[in-house]
Parts: structure tokens; sequence; C-alpha cells
């Protein structure tokens, strides 16, 4: 279950990336470490993520961040890449990750939404199929652009 402010802390961060040519891939908030570190992963959409990519989304979501006063008390924001591509694309990666956190992306709406995140449960060729909080959902390999795994860890 990821911690309640990271719903806006992502509305607040995906412009901000998208301006720079970047892509708000995961944001974790751990409030188990002191002061609490605020991690966003972020990705560059032409090349590979470097450091002043992350230096520049840092400054940029410190300052919206302060505006906003979301995080009221001491916490370390920390930006960084997704590092090797979490991408799954090969049958043999769908096996290995099944039962783990994914997003999908499609190309075009499939049920409303281009965005989905859920448990994979598997692909053959004509699905991705996820669950959605007990609820199966198939959404066609056609318009499916791309399957990523969500970070899995420690998130309060």
């Amino acid at each position: 279950m990821s911690h309640p402010v990271i719903p806006t802390v992502l509305e607040l961060a995906a412009p901000l990336a998208e301006a720079l040519g970047l892509e708000v891939v995961n944001a974790v908030f751990r409030t188990n470490q002191s002061p609490p570190v605020l991690r966003v992963d972020v990705r560059n959409l032409v090349g590979d993520t470097g450091l002043e990519d992350c230096a520049q989304m840092s400054r940029a979501l410190e300052e919206a961040l302060d505006a906003a006063a979301l995080l009221p008390d001491a916490y370390v924001l920390e930006i960084s890449s997704p590092g090797v591509s979490r991408n799954l694309e090969s049958d043999r990666e769908f096996i290995s990750f099944k039962g783990f956190p994914i997003s999908v992306t499609t190309h075009e709406p499939h049920g409303g939404s281009t965005a989905w995140s859920g448990t994979l449960i598997g692909r053959d060729e004509q699905a991705v199929r996820i669950n959605l909080k007990g609820r199966i959902v198939a959404i066609p390999r056609d318009l499916v652009a791309r399957v990523y795994l969500e970070e899995v860890g420690a998130e309060t």
C-alpha cells in the first residue's frame, strides 16, 4: 500500500517531468527512515536518463513541493532513474514475473483508460491479463504500448 501523499506527489511531478522531456515511473515515500525519504524515479523519453535529468527534476519538484506545503516536516527528496529496464517483453519475463505488480500503458484507450496497474496474471497471444484488486482485466496485445515492473519495496 502506498503512502497517502503519493497520488498528490505524482500529480505535481508528472507535468514537471513532461516539461523536461521526462516521464515519472514511480514514487515511494519511506517514512521508516529518519528523515523520511521521498523517492521519485524518472525516465528520459528520448535517451538514457542522466545525472542532469535527475538534477533538473529535483530542483523543479522541490520548488513545487515547497509551494504546495505538502510535506511540512523534514524529508529527503531523491530523484533517480529506474535503472536497468524494467520493461517486460519476452515470454520468459512474463512467466518469471507472474504475480508481480506491473503497469501497462496502451496506445489508445481500452475500457476508458490508457494506464493500468495491477498484478501480472500472464500474457498469451491475445492479451496481457492483470488482477486489479480482484477484478481480472484482459488488455488486448495489439493495444499494449509497454508493460513494466512496478517497484516492490518498503512503502508506508
